[in-house]
Parts: structure tokens; C-alpha cells; sequence
């Protein structure tokens, strides 16, 4: 079974602009942040956000980086994250990055099958897209409570992922709290889980054909 890197971590604080912030659903936000992202080194990994007028940081995985920017998505769930759903562009922001162990791209399953709900979405977009620029098949199940939570479903086909949205609702053919992993692709693969990190923000399984 796979296992996170033990490698010593690194990490660095930083003052980051915001170039964006805006909804994708109704409590759902999208926000890139400028500024240094060199210590970010795999996907999964996360971000420390302090806000001004709150004692605690506010840790929200990473959904994608380049050289320049750091893009995170969160979900309004407390006063942390309705402070942040109101800033704008231009404003800056206290930041921790380079947090956490991530995900191994370097994973030797030829036909990897991401799978992660709400909150645990975001971070597997740059698995995804890290993993299809290995030459990796990948599949992505997503899931959420209804129709109005689904995100960013369009951007993992257009990585080229195979992408199969699961709710509450049967949306897309599958009901989440009935899917069995064991029965996906009609019974015809089996299926053996890499990696479940501790957070519960994704997780990695291999699909091996029978």
C-alpha cells in the first residue's frame, strides 16, 4: 500500500495578494493568491491562512499552483471563511505554505480512480492533472449531498479525466451513499485502495482489470 512521504517538511510565511475570489456555488469560493510557491512541492499539500480579528489560522488544501500564484477553494462554513468569501482583489493575506505531506504522482497504477466529496475535491484536480501528465487513465468520483454543491466536475474532463458526479439525488446515475467501489465499471475491474490520508481529503485507488 502506499504511504505518504516522511521527508522533513518545509514550509514558509508569506504575504500573498489575492488576484481572485469568487463563488462557484452558493457557499462555495475560488480564490488565487500571488505571491512565493516554491515550497509547495506536491499536490495535496495545504495552506495556513491567518485573518485579521481571529486567534486561529485557517488551514485550506491547495486546489492548484505555478510559479506565481496558488489557487485554493473553501466552503463558507464559519466566520474564517465568510471573512475571506468578502475580500477582494488587491488585498493581502498572511499565509503559511509548503504544509503537509501530499499525494505520490509517482504512483505505479497505470489506471488510477480518485475519489473525494465537497471540501475534498480540490486537491485532487492537480493530482489529476499531474497524474494524466504521467501518462496515467484517470478516473475521478466526485461527491456531493445535491445538484447545487457540484464543482468543478468540467474542469477534470478537461483535463481529460473520466469523471462520474455522485449525490445524494442519484445525480449522473450514481447515488453516494449507495456506490460501491467494488461493483465500478460493471464488475469488470477490481479495484485496490493506495492511499487514504488521515484528513480524508481524497483518496487514491487503483482500478486493475480482471
Amino acid at each position: 500500500m502506499f504511504q505518504p512521504s516522511t521527508a522533513s517538511k518545509m514550509y514558509k510565511k508569506g504575504i500573498y495578494t489575492i488576484k481572485q475570489n469568487h463563488p462557484l456555488t452558493s457557499d462555495v469560493w475560488r480564490m488565487v493568491l500571488a505571491g512565493d510557491t516554491q515550497w509547495i512541492t506536491r499536490p495535496g499539500q495545504f495552506v495556513n491562512i491567518e485573518l485579521e480579528g481571529l486567534y486561529l489560522r485557517r488551514p485550506i488544501s491547495i486546489n492548484d499552483w505555478d510559479e506565481e500564484t496558488i489557487t485554493i477553494i473553501y466552503k463558507v462554513v464559519g466566520r474564517g471563511t465568510e471573512q475571506m468569501s468578502h475580500m477582494q482583489a488587491g488585498e493581502q493575506l498572511d499565509v503559511l505554505t509548503g504544509l503537509g505531506n501530499g499525494f505520490d504522482a509517482d504512483v505505479e497504477c497505470q489506471k488510477p480512480l480518485l475519489v473525494g466529496g465537497g471540501v475534498g475535491v480540490p486537491p485532487l484536480y492537480r493530482l489529476a492533472k499531474e497524474l494524466i501528465a504521467r501518462g496515467r487513465k484517470v478516473s475521478v468520483v466526485l461527491g456531493f449531498n445535491t445538484a447545487k454543491e457540484v464543482f468543478y466536475a468540467e474542469e477534470f474532463r478537461s483535463l481529460g479525466a473520466d469523471v462520474y458526479v455522485s449525490t445524494g439525488q442519484g445525480l449522473g446515475g450514481y447515488n453516494m451513499y449507495a456506490f460501491g467501489l467494488g461493483k465500478f465499471n460493471n464488475g469488470k475491474m477490481r479495484i485496490e485502495q493506495l492511499f487514504w490520508p488521515d484528513d480524508g481529503n481524497g483518496s487514491i485507488w487503483c482500478l486493475v482489470d480482471y
